[in-house]
């Protein structure tokens, strides 16, 4: 039998009984049913499975269910609040920051993340907080700009 691992997902308590070495993004998908978190390369290097840990944006394909034990993580699942988007997921609509959308979700969780630090970021600031979430689409200004104006609607108004 594997050891239980607790952890606060989305705001709720939830104990997962998994070996502690398998990687976050499998838990969440195929244990947990939420597949809002997408796998990309596997390796930590495009950003499609980030998730936040504790407040820090982290790859899901990298970081282990015994790494996040006691921790607090939320998913793109956990992000709007009541039916109601986050300003981030709301900017993403409003700009269009996607195409094809595989790696919408771990763009707007790195996003989230970042504005919660740095509401005021410049654009430059922005470019290179989300360096680590790749867009084989080409949506990249749209993404920025959304980004931006979320910024704004956190509180960052320039």
């Amino acid at each position: 039998m594997e050891p239980t691992v607790s952890f606060v997902l989305n705001g709720k308590p939830v104990s997962v009984a998994s070996p502690r070495d398998r990687m976050l993004v499998w838990v969440l998908r195929d244990e947990l049913g939420l597949t809002g978190t997408k796998v990309g390369c596997e390796a930590g290097l495009c950003g499609a499975c980030t998730v936040i840990v504790d407040s820090e944006a982290v790859p899901s394909c990298s970081t282990t269910l015994g790494d996040v034990a006691g921790k607090a993580v939320l998913t793109i699942e956990g992000l709007a609040l009541d039916g109601k988007l986050n300003p981030v997921q709301e900017a993403f609509r409003e700009h269009h920051a996607f195409q094809c959308g595989y790696c919408t979700s771990g763009m707007i969780m790195a996003a989230w993340a970042f504005l919660k630090k740095k509401p005021k970021a410049t654009r430059s600031e922005i470019v290179e907080a989300m360096e680590g979430n790749l867009c084989r689409c080409g949506a990249h200004v749209r993404i920025l700009d959304a980004v931006e104006s979320a910024g704004q609607a956190m509180g960052g108004a320039r």
